[in-house]
């Protein structure tokens, strides 16, 4: 969204039939979309590719070829069974900046699972610093974890083009929610450790 508001032309690929699952998210609604769908996928072109097809593998390839950016967020290892993965893409397309945005990262016993924004703001401990000190903890109001988790995805691929600009290679990033939310939450953990050793030391 980010890119596109930079203007960049970016090309949304959705399932063939119901498409994106935001579509449907409301109300509210503008005609038969959801407000949402609309809001985080203005500047955004959209097509319909049906990814376990050989002739739709064969489509995504010869846009990567195209393009200077992809983004993905599948779980690691998904889009490689399907002739997708990076090292599929790199061999027809070795400028590109493949970026994937997944819930744990690319390795790890986590690395299997889906992700989502209230899963890892739990397990990172957001949850547990927000609300009442003595309270249960508490979901944030807005998907902090998805917000900041792309903000993240953003720079690091501005950073992998400047890198391509010197070198002429793509690469591949590695964007996940937990990473992003430990990240956000690491000066909060160093005030309480300082406040811990300061009432050790009293």
């Amino acid at each position: 969204m980010i890119l596109g508001d930079l203007g960049a032309e970016v090309i949304k690929v959705e399932r063939p039939g119901a498409g994106d699952d935001t579509r449907a998210w409301g109300p509210p609604f503008v005609g038969t979309e959801s407000a949402y769908f609309l809001s985080v996928n203005r500047n955004k072109k959209s097509i319909a590719v049906n990814l376990k097809d050989p002739k739709g593998v064969k489509v995504i390839k010869e846009l990567a070829s195209a393009c200077d950016i992809l983004v993905e967020n599948y779980v690691p290892g998904k889009l490689g069974e399907m002739g997708l993965g990076y090292e599929d893409i790199n061999k027809t397309a070795p400028h590109i900046v493949y970026c994937s945005i997944t819930g744990y990262g690319q390795t790890g016993v986590m690395s299997q699972r889906a992700g989502y924004d209230s899963i890892a703001a739990a397990v990172s401990g957001l949850m547990h610093i927000t609300g009442p000190q003595d309270g249960d903890p508490v979901r944030p109001g807005v998907a902090m974890t998805d917000l900041a988790t792309g903000l993240f995805a953003h720079g690091a691929i501005m950073a992998g083009l400047l890198r391509r600009q010197k070198t002429g290679k793509g690469l591949h990033i590695d964007c996940n929610l937990l990473s992003s939310q430990e990240f956000g939450r690491f000066p909060f953990i160093l005030c309480r450790a300082m406040v811990v050793v300061e009432k050790a030391e009293a």
